[in-house]
């Protein structure tokens, strides 16, 4: 894989679909007017090509081909698996 690719780390929230998993990312960001860091959140479509994610995994994706309409994301790894 390229270096310059972006990398997210996230929690499955979702892995109903046949190879792929929704991952939900969190950020910290400073809120402009109230000065305090606030939670932003977003989700991705990721592919995962052996089925291995359950929902609550901590995984690392990052970017790719478009692998569908709104697939654009590769799973790397499982940094932890869920309990």
């Amino acid at each position: 894989m390229r270096a310059n690719r972006r990398k997210l780390v996230g929690v499955v929230v979702s892995d109903k679909s046949d190879k792929t998993i929704v991952v939900q990312v969190e950020r910290l960001v400073k809120h402009p007017l109230l000065k305090r860091y606030v939670k932003k959140r977003k989700k991705f479509m990721a592919h995962d090509p052996n089925n291995d994610c359950k929902m609550g995994d901590k995984v690392e994706i990052v970017e790719s081909r478009p692998l569908s309409a709104r697939k654009r994301w590769h799973l790397v790894r499982i940094i932890e698996k869920a309990k």
